[in-house]
């Protein structure tokens, strides 16, 4: 073959053409291309860096504003929790003296209620037993013919009759 017979006339142009190309691609490329992509990712690292930085920053001043907000309202809430159980008692004391006041009333109303029945219950008494005293009497007088029988008797026996 024609091609691997004139290897041994052209390796030495070869390599050195090779070495050129190569050369120039590494001082082209990697000392003056890379170089300044590796600047712009450290660039964009740092930034990305100071940028999450500043982030987690806000992120923890929110949570301590947010922790704060936090216990300023549950401080409010049990203020006002005290506020209301505070009325509440005072609400149940009024009501306790309102009720006691109307209560008091209530027993003087009963008391005299109860007392007027009494006498009540004893006029009734008495009236009965003078009915039944003229009743019996009567009866008597009807039943014996005439046979009259003294007041005084007659309501002794009726007293004795309704309370044995």
């Amino acid at each position: 073959m024609p091609q691997i017979a004139q290897l041994a006339e052209t390796w030495s142009s070869q390599i050195f053409w090779m070495l050129i190309f190569f050369g120039f691609i590494f001082f082209v490329i990697g000392r003056g291309m890379v170089p300044k992509v590796m600047a712009t990712v450290e660039t964009r690292d740092r930034q990305i860096a100071s940028d999450l930085a500043a982030a987690e920053a806000a992120r923890a001043a929110a949570d301590a504003e947010e922790e704060a907000w936090r216990a300023q309202a549950n401080r409010q809430r049990a203020e006002a929790q005290a506020l209301i159980a505070k009325a509440k008692l005072e609400a149940a004391k009024a009501s306790e003296t309102r009720l006691a006041k109307a209560n008091a009333k209530l027993d003087a109303k009963l008391a005299e209620a109860e007392d007027q029945i009494a006498q009540a219950r004893s006029g009734a008494l008495k009236e009965i037993e003078k009915v039944a005293a003229e009743a019996a009497g009567d009866i008597v007088a009807r039943v014996a013919g005439g046979l009259k029988v003294d007041a005084k008797a007659a309501t002794a026996a009726v007293k004795e009759a309704l309370n044995g």
